[in-house]
């Protein structure tokens, strides 16, 4: 890649000074990414402090009368003057789009300099917040002075109804039941994030390695990353899903894990999953992001990046009380997935008062419900009396931005390989078993049916004629 064309800042300063006083638009535009202490040239600090400080008392920008109006002393009135006269050596017609290129240039740079000087100071006397100091570098480094206007609704109907016949790409979660209610899957170019939420030791960490064993069969790239168990750990959960050896027996079964592990890999030759380990409150968003910015680097584009789970990351800046550490690090955490293109998965806590009571909704999420005002969408994980001999588990839909909420299902759960399903018998219409009631002649017979099918008519009399018995006593 080639160097960037040296830029003089000193004459620079002086086009954005002009550009800002003629060009409303353009100071706008700059406005909030500059500040006074960028310009070298006195007139230009001065009178860029006022346009400012009009500005956010009046949301408009003055004229120049109006500009006039507030210049009070003689010395303020003369850097007008100065500065307009030496406007005359400057070329009006400036190219818009290199006129944008630029400044965008110059407040990247000059607030990077800022940054590492009030960082310097930070320094010597002891005040150091590496995740703050992180925090404003790529601030810095991210400023864009953006002009695209968006998307014009009514002068586009013919592209809006040409993107209407568009199927969105997505990467099915591996249930059927889910993917017809979150439109087909997780969306595939991103944009969005998704979160399981139950309470602990509810199967939060088994809920997230099956989408990642999911998406991996179908040949995707899948970033795991962990905050709270080790790599080795989620690696071992991985490889009893993958092969059906039992999470216990992995170790006496070595040689079976290895043949069937690399008849995997035959058979999903795309496929890809890394998994990484941070420690819990130990890294922010920024720091995820730089970390898979290097993947990126080595040639690793991740379809899906799962993270196990929000509330163990720590907030960009400390102080923040919990709603708003984790409402900030839940809209961070998606924007990673307009960042990298790809959907994110993860999970959250539901409070104390969640244990216990069955199905979840929104008010049980823990610390902060800024977290779900921010997802796409928010799935519930629970468990009722006799489920873990049965070997199911309870999923909801308590929040979706692809389709309906206040569903509900139940998905079997082996636990000896950690391993989620469908149930064969699930209506995805009303996959809900109705609870039977002992005392319902019908549900009664139902049970006698299902215990023994060869229940001749004579056992059905006589089962009636018990529950009449019954019903006469009462």
């Amino acid at each position: 890649m080639s160097e960037q064309l040296p830029l003089d800042f000193e004459v620079f300063e002086k086009i954005m000074i002009y550009n800002a006083l003629m060009d409303h638009d353009y100071l706008e535009t700059i406005l909030e990414h500059t500040k006074s202490s960028f310009f070298k040239d006195q007139n230009i600090k001065k009178i860029f402090d006022v346009l400012k400080k009009y500005y956010l008392e009046h949301n408009t920008a003055p004229n120049i009368t109006e500009l006039k109006a507030h210049l009070i002393t003689s010395e303020d009135k003369q850097s007008l003057k100065e500065l307009v006269l030496s406007f005359s050596n400057l070329d009006k017609n400036y190219n818009k789009d290199i006129l944008l290129k630029n400044s965008e240039r110059f407040l990247k740079e000059k607030s990077v300099l800022d940054v590492f000087n009030k960082t310097s100071l930070d320094v010597q006397t002891g005040k150091i917040d590496t995740s703050k100091i992180l925090n404003k570098f790529e601030n810095a480094c991210s400023i864009s002075l953006i002009e695209n206007i968006g998307f014009d609704y009514l002068e586009s109907v013919d592209q809006h109804c040409e993107d209407l016949k568009k199927v969105f790409k997505t990467i099915s979660t591996g249930w059927k039941w889910l993917d017809n209610r979150i439109g087909g899957g997780f969306m595939q170019e991103g944009k969005a994030l998704y979160v399981f939420f139950g309470v602990t030791n509810v199967g939060k960490s088994i809920f997230l390695g099956n989408m990642a064993t999911n998406i991996l069969n179908q040949g995707k790239t899948v970033v795991l990353i962990s905050l709270e168990m080790s790599e080795q750990v989620y690696a071992k959960r991985i490889s009893s899903q993958l092969t059906q050896i039992p999470f216990d027996g992995l170790t006496n079964n070595l040689v079976k894990l290895k043949d069937s592990l690399n008849e995997y890999k035959t058979k999903q030759k795309d496929a890809k999953l890394i998994i990484k380990e941070f420690p819990p409150k130990g890294v922010t968003v920024l720091n995820i992001k730089t970390y898979i910015n290097k993947l990126v680097k080595k040639g690793i584009k991740p379809d899906a990046i799962i993270l196990d789970y929000i509330n163990l990351l720590a907030p960009t800046e400390s102080g923040s009380n919990s709603y708003e550490s984790i409402k900030q690090i839940t809209e961070n955490l998606r924007a990673l997935s307009y960042t990298f293109e790809c959907p994110v998965i993860s999970a959250t806590q539901a409070t104390r008062s969640a244990v216990n009571s069955g199905e979840l909704d929104l008010d049980k999420t823990s610390e902060s419900m800024g977290l779900s005002h921010t997802v796409d969408a928010q799935f519930s994980i629970w468990t009722e009396e006799g489920d873990a001999d049965l070997g199911i588990i309870h999923m909801g839909i308590v929040k979706n931005r692809f389709g309906p909420r206040k569903h509900t299902t139940i998905l079997n759960i082996d636990y000896p390989t950690l391993t989620l399903s469908e149930s064969e018998e699930v209506d995805l219409e009303n996959p809900r078993p109705k609870a039977k009631n002992p005392n319902n002649i019908a549900d009664k017979l139902e049970s006698d049916f299902d215990d023994d099918h060869s229940t001749s008519s004579l056992d059905v009399l006589n089962t009636l004629e018990k529950l009449d018995l019954l019903n006469e006593s009462q």
